[in-house]
């Protein structure tokens, strides 16, 4: 992973945020925007969209060709396109060769992955049960909204059955490729590692705004402040590793949790009702 040069310009800081920003909104947009069409066509054809067909659809798209797609494109045309967009903004910087390392984990790397995923999920559950106690307790509502898919899980509790193992091979190490490996490799360039790691943290927690159904606006916002715990959890192992690996299994697994544990509440929803919110609230 790049860090971050002694002599960091203005300009050049504002264009690695300004890049940051349109490869991770980028990269989304783009899945979304090819399952458009993908939509259409099988409708066209008279193939029914089922729930599980729109989850293999949104899997496909948004985390394969929007996330990683998007992530190796960028690794493999930053050689040409860099010096070029240097070349017309005036910026005169070293030539760095950009890459995401990955490596099979080691032990340190193994012990990472637990810490952080014990530290990411329960910071994330242990945010969602103190909210929502606080609204006990002052007799306030707040009503935040779920994520998408989670919700389309918890109507569909067969569907979760895919998304546990489908968080580990697609969600976590796609979502990390891009957020992580690219995302935060290109802000690490300029910036050094605490804001390298809000930067990237706050734009991953900000994006999952759009995969937000229902909720208030300060409801969504707070439930962002939620997701922004394993958000922070993924840059801090990747900092710390320089192993891709790492933070894709922390989020894979931290995922997979969520929806295992969502499934039990379906199961069992008259006993877990106070807990699903939580869970639903912590998902990514």
């Amino acid at each position: 992973m790049s860090t971050a040069s002694s002599n960091r310009p203005l300009l050049q800081s504002a264009v690695a945020l300004l890049s940051a920003l349109l490869l991770g909104a980028g990269g989304l947009l783009l899945g979304f925007g090819l399952m458009i069409p993908a939509v259409i066509a099988l409708t066209l054809v008279g193939l029914e969209l089922t729930p599980s067909l729109n989850i293999v659809l949104s899997l496909l798209f948004i985390q394969g060709v929007g996330c990683a797609g998007v992530a190796f494109s960028y690794v493999k045309a930053r050689p040409a396109v860099a010096p070029w967009v240097r070349s017309k903004l005036g910026i005169v910087a070293e030539s760095s060769v950009f890459d995401i390392p990955a490596e099979v984990p080691d032990l340190r790397d193994a012990i990472t992955v637990g810490v952080g995923y014990c530290v990411a999920l329960g910071g994330a559950i242990l945010g969602s049960v103190l909210i929502t106690l606080a609204q006990r307790l002052t007799g306030t509502e707040l009503e935040t909204g779920t994520n998408q898919a989670a919700q389309i899980g918890m109507e569909n509790p067969e569907l979760l059955l895919l998304l546990i193992p489908a968080s580990v091979l697609v969600i976590g190490p796609s979502e990390e490729l891009l957020f992580r490996g690219v995302v935060q490799g290109r802000v690490r360039e300029v910036f050094s590692p605490v804001p390298g790691i809000l930067i990237p943290s706050a734009i991953f927690a900000g994006l999952h705004w759009f995969a937000l159904t229902g909720g208030s606006a300060s409801g969504n916002f707070v439930a962002l402040g939620i997701l922004l715990v394993p958000a922070l959890v993924f840059g801090i192992s990747y900092e710390y590793t320089d192993n891709i690996v790492v933070p894709s299994l922390i989020h894979g697994v931290y995922n997979a949790t969520l929806f295992t544990l969502l499934y039990v509440t379906v199961a069992y929803s008259d006993q877990f009702e106070a807990a699903q919110q939580a869970l639903l609230a912590a998902s990514l």
